[in-house]
């Protein structure tokens, strides 16, 4: 069901409205205000899914009204009713967040498609909202260990900051873990979070992928090409297994990060980015440096902040935590009902030696769950995950 206010100081005007659109459909909950005030005290004690307001209102105009609820509640769409006087002022609510208007007396057809069209719009903002606590979720750092505590302080105070930050740690660790957490706490979080792995795109594209490329830039660039940076535009690129960058890729990402400034691979038009980086290694980059693999001034434009991710090995005590979390996870993607484990099994995957860290540990929670019992036993543990 959709719920719809009409904010209208015309008693006529408001009865048209309500009898054309719970005419329209049985799904629509029709309610009305007679003017600003009384319109904002019930958006602020109840949910819409869309305002109708009126522009012209004693007491309270729609401007007034409009900027009001964008404050308290900016998701709800707001279709402005415009008298033949107010189209220079519906216009300008449009900049101020409006969804649409319409102009007195309502074209019907022009008032059910705004009506449907803002509800459509209302919805896919639910949709996205489910949609981005599903994936918050699988981005969920797990454990209470004191290593773990000390990553998720530095997230907190690191996260609403501009700063660029470096996450270390051996593969398996969830080094992406701290980059999607960085992003979603910080002032970005409405903007992309665009992934790149550095290791996976061989040599010779890592700058096109990077940066974009221009129609004949090259014997495969059939058309012009946006780039990572372009696509991360106001929000956050994260360069995954960043040591392994070619250094001529080095030179152009310490200039983007010198300057907020790409150009595309074949162009020669600067392009402006508003990009926040976040980068990650598995490798050692003092080392790096000191044998010429990597640029020692983009190291430091990078490290502004360290975050260093330890290995499995270093937090066994999280590790009764992540098989329960592992367990919920594997049983909900394959519909079947969860395991548990026993106290036995439990401690002798803690004494294993981790060496593929977390991405290990839940390889071997799923060969349990399918191979083994209904309760995870010692004997389990001992059969299906030895080494």
């Amino acid at each position: 069901m959709s719920r719809i206010l009409i904010i209208e100081d015309e008693a006529a005007i408001r009865r048209v409205l309500t009898k054309i659109l719970s005419e329209e459909s049985d799904t629509y909950i029709v309610e009305d205000a007679e003017d600003g005030i009384q319109g904002l005290e019930r958006i602020k004690n109840n949910d819409y899914d869309l305002v109708l307001c009126d522009i012209k209102m004693p007491k309270m105009d729609g401007v007034e009204l409009l900027e009001a609820v964008k404050k308290i509640k900016p998701e709800i769409p707001m279709v402005m009713i415009s008298g033949h006087g107010d189209m220079e002022t519906a216009i300008q609510t449009m900049r101020l967040g409006a969804f649409d208007y319409i102009s007195k007396p309502p074209d019907l057809n022009r008032l059910l498609n705004t009506v449907r069209n803002a509800l459509d719009k209302k919805q896919l903002v639910v949709e996205n909202k489910i949609l981005k606590k599903k994936v918050s979720k699988n981005y969920e750092m797990i454990g209470d260990s004191e290593a773990i505590n000390h990553i998720k302080l530095m997230i907190e105070k690191v996260a609403k900051t501009e700063a660029r930050v470096l996450i270390t740690g051996p593969n398996g660790t969830g080094k992406e873990l701290v980059a999607h957490q960085l992003h979603e706490k910080s002032e970005r979080a409405n903007h992309p979070l665009i992934e790149v792995n550095c290791a996976a795109i061989p040599s010779e594209l890592i700058e096109s992928e990077l940066f974009g490329h221009v129609k004949g830039a090259f014997t495969s660039a059939v058309r012009d090409r946006a780039g990572k940076f372009e696509a991360a535009d106001k929000g956050t690129i994260f360069l995954d297994e960043i040591g392994d960058m070619s250094l001529s890729a080095q030179a152009k990402v310490l200039r983007a990060l010198q300057e907020s400034m790409i150009t595309r691979v074949g162009a020669d038009k600067d392009i402006k980015v508003d990009v926040r980086v976040v980068a990650a290694t598995n490798k050692n980059l003092k080392v790096e440096i000191a044998e010429g693999r990597f640029r020692e001034d983009l190291y430091h434009r990078l490290a502004v902040i360290l975050i260093k991710v330890p290995a499995l090995n270093d937090r066994r005590d999280d590790i009764p935590l992540l098989i329960e979390h592992f367990t919920e996870k594997i049983a909900t993607e394959q519909g079947i009902v969860p395991k548990s484990f026993s106290s036995q099994a439990i401690t002798l995957l803690q004494e294993y030696d981790w060496t593929g860290n977390i991405r290990e540990l839940r390889n071997v929670v799923e060969r349990l769950i399918i191979l083994g019992g209904n309760e995870i036993s010692e004997n389990d543990v001992q059969l299906f995950a030895s080494k």
